[in-house]
C-alpha cells in the first residue's frame, strides 16, 4: 500500500516540474534533445490523465556557452547574460520541436525577482500562466538572465521554481535532478548513504545533508530544500527524484515511493489563509453591507463589489484589505482584486456590470472566498 503522502503526491493536478542543467546539456556540450523527447513524452501522459503541467527550465545559459564555444561557464555577469541570450534560442526551439510533435504548444515565461516581489507584476504573471495552463498551453519558464543584474537575480531555478509553485498555487513541484534524492551523506562520495524518503519540508536538520551544486548550475541540494520551504507555503509538496530513471513523472503519478518526498503538512488553502491571518498591516478599508456581511459569515463566500457601501485608503490590486461591518467591526480580511480607485466605482453594483464600469474584467469576485479569512465567528 502507497502511504497517505504519496497518495496525495499522485493526485496533484497541478505541477510544476523543474529540469535542471545536468540533465538538459552533455555535460555543457548542447542540450540533450533525446531525454527531452522522453521528458516532453511523460509530461503529455499526465496531461491525458488530467494533470495541468508549468515546467521550469534551466539550460540557457549552459546552451549559450556551447553554442559560443567557450570551454566553461564565465563568471562575469555580463557574459553571463550573452550566453543566457544565445542559449535561450536554442533552448525554447527544442522544447517547442519536443511538444509540437504531440500538437502541444509551449509558451517562454523569462521572469526575474521583481517580477516576484511587485505585487502587481506577481499578479499579473500568475493571471498569465493560470491563463496559459486553461488555454493546454505548456509555460517554460526560466529566470530572465539576460536582464537580471546581481540584485535581482532569484540566483537558481530551483528557488524560482519554489516561487512559481506559490504563484499558481500548485499542489505539487517536482524536482528533477541528477541524484535520486537526499541522501544522509553525499553519494557520489559515500556509496553507504541512505536516501531519506521522506520529511517535512521545513525541517531545519536536513540542511546538514545539502551538498553544494555542479559545475553547469548555480544550485544544490541546499537550493532544494529552500524551494521546497518556499513550495510549502502554499501547501504544496515537493519531490526530488533523479530525472535520469525510467518514466520518473509517470511513476510519481502512479504513487511508487521514488526520490525523496518534502511535505507541506497542510492544505494550500489552509496555508494561504495561515498567512492571511498573520499580516498586521493592511492597505485600506471596505465597509460591507449588512447582506454581505450575512453571506460572508453564515455561507462562506467570495466578497462581491455589489456588498460593498463604501471604499476607503489607496490600496493596490492583490493588497490586502480588511473588511468591516456597517457599526465598523472588522469581519474579515483579504487580498482584493481591484485597486482602490476602481473599487471606488464599481463598489454597490453587480459583477456583471465591472467590465462596462472599468473597460475589462479581471476577476468576478472582489475578494475570492480562498484569498479571504474570517475574523469573528
Amino acid at each position: 500500500m502507497m502511504s497517505e503522502s504519496r497518495e496525495k503526491a499522485a493526485k496533484a493536478k497541478c505541477w510544476v516540474i523543474k529540469i535542471g542543467s545536468a540533465l538538459l546539456t552533455n555535460d555543457g556540450c548542447g542540450l540533450r534533445a533525446d531525454s527531452l523527447n522522453v521528458w516532453v513524452k511523460q509530461i503529455m501522459a499526465l496531461k491525458a490523465q488530467g494533470v495541468d503541467v508549468v515546467l521550469v527550465s534551466s539550460g540557457s545559459i549552459a546552451e549559450g556557452v556551447s553554442r559560443l564555444g567557450w570551454k566553461q561557464r564565465p563568471k562575469s555577469l555580463h557574459e553571463l547574460q550573452a550566453a543566457a541570450a544565445v542559449g535561450q534560442m536554442g533552448l525554447i526551439q527544442a522544447y517547442e520541436q519536443c511538444f509540437q510533435k504531440h500538437n502541444t504548444h509551449t509558451a517562454q515565461v523569462l521572469l526575474t525577482r521583481d517580477d516576484i516581489s511587485d505585487r502587481k507584476r506577481y499578479l499579473n504573471a500568475r493571471s498569465t500562466l493560470r491563463t496559459l495552463v486553461a488555454l493546454g498551453i505548456v509555460p517554460v519558464v526560466n529566470e530572465n538572465d539576460t536582464v537580471a543584474t546581481e540584485e535581482i537575480q532569484l540566483g537558481d531555478n530551483d528557488s524560482l521554481a519554489g516561487l512559481v509553485t506559490n504563484l499558481l498555487e500548485a499542489d505539487l513541484l517536482v524536482i528533477l535532478t541528477d541524484q535520486s534524492g537526499l541522501h544522509d551523506a553525499d553519494p557520489r562520495v559515500d556509496k553507504d548513504s541512505k536516501l531519506i524518503s521522506e520529511a517535512r519540508a521545513g525541517d531545519t536538520s536536513l540542511l546538514q545533508y545539502a551538498g553544494s551544486g555542479g559545475m553547469l548550475g548555480r544550485g544544490g541540494m541546499r537550493t532544494k530544500l529552500q524551494a521546497a520551504r518556499t513550495a510549502a507555503k502554499s501547501g504544496a509538496d515537493t519531490l526530488i527524484v533523479s530525472g535520469l530513471d525510467e518514466d520518473v513523472l509517470l511513476r510519481i503519478a502512479a504513487g511508487e515511493e521514488i526520490g525523496t518526498l518534502l511535505t507541506a503538512g497542510q492544505a494550500p488553502i489552509a496555508a494561504r489563509k495561515q498567512w492571511l491571518a498573520g499580516q498586521t498591516q493592511t492597505r485600506g478599508k471596505l465597509v460591507l453591507d449588512s447582506g454581505a456581511e450575512k453571506v460572508l459569515l453564515e455561507q462562506g463566500k467570495s466578497l462581491l463589489a455589489v456588498g460593498v457601501s463604501r471604499v476607503e485608503g489607496n490600496f493596490a490590486r492583490g493588497e490586502i484589505v480588511t473588511c468591516v461591518n456597517e457599526t465598523g467591526l472588522e469581519v474579515a480580511r483579504g487580498l482584493v482584486n481591484y485597486n482602490s480607485d476602481e473599487t471606488a466605482i464599481i463598489k454597490g453594483q453587480s459583477s456583471e456590470r465591472i467590465e462596462s464600469l472599468l473597460g475589462y474584467i479581471d476577476e468576478a469576485e472582489l475578494i475570492h472566498r480562498d484569498n479571504l479569512i474570517l475574523l469573528v465567528d
